[in-house]
């Protein structure tokens, strides 16, 4: 498992945007966006993933993700 799949991913269609939009509501106060929302979700990941990295790279520490199991 990928350390950023510990955390919520979300995919959702905005009607305001007319687009999927991809949040980790956890990790980050921005998202991803696009047509297809299986590439939202893929894309997503990505940027989570680096988020995690880069996180780690400097020594921030990261939340504790709300649905980890024990």
């Amino acid at each position: 498992m990928r350390d950023g799949d510990r955390y919520e991913h979300l995919v959702y269609w905005s009607d305001e945007d007319e687009c999927y939009i991809g949040q980790c509501p956890e990790l980050m106060g921005g998202g991803v966006h696009g047509d297809d929302p299986e590439e939202v979700f893929r894309h997503l990941r990505q940027v989570v993933d680096e988020w995690v990295r880069l996180c780690k790279q400097d020594g921030i520490p990261l939340p504790e993700a709300k649905h980890a199991l024990a």
